[in-house]
């Protein structure tokens, strides 16, 4: 079962077996439904997402070391329940295997995609990214609607394999649930765009040290042609402007032509450490976005009173990062942008709400030198193209080593440097209406809803069913 578990982990990049994903839980399925009894599904489904979290979080390894064990062994319970369900509904009742266990399933993701928990990462249905028509079950349903999309292809083929008696419709089930998304592409209402956005995208690579990395963005900006904003990654500044106004300045200098976000990772005058997205054009600072969701250990340390040895022992923070107050847009490149750094790209309630704020582009900042040579680059940047699809705005990255990408408002892909790239990269985007809605941006997250609905009439099924078989 633990290998099981890290069998879906192939659909994320690098593997790019996305297509893979819609079968991917087919032996984890099957090694649930043959455990003995209920209660050692429920201990194998722990073991399953054990699996699955050290697969999918392997490259944390330099920032938490062993820590990694603890995150498998506590938050891969979240699995158990599925694991009874699987045992308990399979084969004897389809219909209801069906709707219960991906709705058990995205409610386990939307567990632990809480920022205090750690957030979301490795989503189901993030595995799609490659696939605009099939992302527009995001636009519908965020990311839920997809994951909820490819479990239920994954319980369609179980039941296909164990149960030739529901062999034909589960079949026939499953062919209309991956014929959804692009019915939904096809259909899906899009706003004409009102106007367009030319945005460069700085990568200078893996240069060490705050002075050498700045004087390289500097080289790379100045040999762009006139855009209306170029981007510069996570930590792109190691000082603190508020101290520094001869960098100010050359700053200021340097964003006369086309608009400057760069990204300011220094320690305030009081000691402190923010991560700041800040604008600046001709007549200097214009504005600032502070990061809200940090990411734990990397950027600080939940409970370090008592975790707090992992810094010894890793590169876990050595001192807690101070978050903003919440999500914000700013004036730059002529239109609102709604800026994330880095991780905040992957909660999907952040996207929205810069939507709500008025934002026709996100700008994601990011910084994933530490994993230059592992899966969570491209992993990183692939989230984009779900946050595009769910928001109905274009995204762009621009990562300091890569990956740097680009996408339209479904999720299309327009560029992409990967992290052997050096330099930058020059895209048009086209921008919707301020006030253009998808159903996502809309209504929010009812498919969390329905799953909660579908999983407390499962369990009222359960109880009413345990007592009529009680004696007496």
């Amino acid at each position: 079962m633990l290998a099981a578990g890290a069998l879906p982990v192939l659909a994320f990049p690098r593997p790019e077996l996305d297509w893979a994903a819609w079968a991917l839980l087919v032996p984890g399925l099957l090694g649930l439904r043959a455990a003995p009894t209920a209660r050692e599904a429920a201990v194998r489904g722990w073991w399953f997402g054990g699996g699955f979290l050290i697969a999918a979080l392997y490259w944390t390894i330099p920032n938490i070391g062993p820590g990694l064990l603890l995150v498998a062994a506590v938050f891969g319970v979240l699995w158990a329940p599925w694991g009874w369900a699987a045992r308990t509904l399979l084969p004897a009742r389809p219909a209801a295997a069906m709707l219960v266990l991906p709705s058990l399933w995205v409610l386990n993701e939307y567990a632990r995609s809480w920022h205090k928990l750690g957030g979301p990462w490795a989503l189901l249905g993030a595995t799609q990214w490659r696939h605009p028509a099939v992302l527009a079950l995001a636009a519908l349903g965020g990311v839920w609607l997809v994951g909820f999309a490819v479990v239920a292809v994954n319980t369609a083929l179980t039941l296909a394999i164990i149960d030739r008696r529901v062999r034909a419709p589960a079949l026939a089930t499953a062919l209309a649930v991956v014929l959804a998304g692009p019915l939904t592409y096809a259909v899906l209402h899009r706003p004409r765009p009102e106007r367009t956005m030319t945005v460069a995208l700085v990568q200078p690579g893996v240069v060490h040290g705050p002075a050498a990395r700045l004087a390289a963005e500097e080289r790379i900006t100045a040999g762009l042609p006139r855009v209306d904003l170029v981007v510069w990654g996570e930590s792109s500044v190691g000082f603190d402007l508020a101290r520094s106004p001869d960098l100010r300045a050359r700053l200021t200098a340097l964003a006369a032509r086309s608009e400057l976000l760069v990204n300011e990772d220094a320690r305030d005058a009081r000691g402190r450490i923010s991560k700041s997205s800040i604008v600046i054009g001709a007549n200097g600072i214009r504005g600032r976005y502070v990061k809200t969701r940090l990411v734990p250990f990397g950027e600080y340390i939940p409970l370090r009173p008592v975790l707090g040895w992992l810094a010894h022992i890793s590169r876990a923070a050595g001192q807690d990062r101070v978050p903003g107050t919440g999500a914000e847009t700013l004036a730059a490149g002529g239109t609102r942008i709604g800026p994330l750094v880095c991780f905040e790209s992957a909660f999907p309630d952040l996207g929205r709400a810069l939507v709500r704020k008025g934002a026709r582009v996100i700008v994601v900042q990011s910084a994933t030198s530490t994993f230059q040579d592992s899966w969570a680059p491209p992993q990183h940047a692939s989230l984009a193209a779900v946050r595009a699809a769910e928001t109905g705005r274009p995204v762009v990255q621009a990562a300091l080593t890569g990956v740097s990408a680009a996408f339209d408002a479904q999720g299309r892909r327009l560029a992409w440097a990967d992290t052997d790239a050096r330099g930058a990269v020059v895209v048009t985007l086209a921008l919707p209406p301020a006030g253009a809605r998808t159903p996502f941006a809309r209504y929010g997250d009812y498919v969390i809803f329905v799953a909660l609905a579908v999983t407390a009439a499962e369990l009222s099924v359960t109880v009413v069913r345990r007592r009529r078989t009680l004696p007496g």
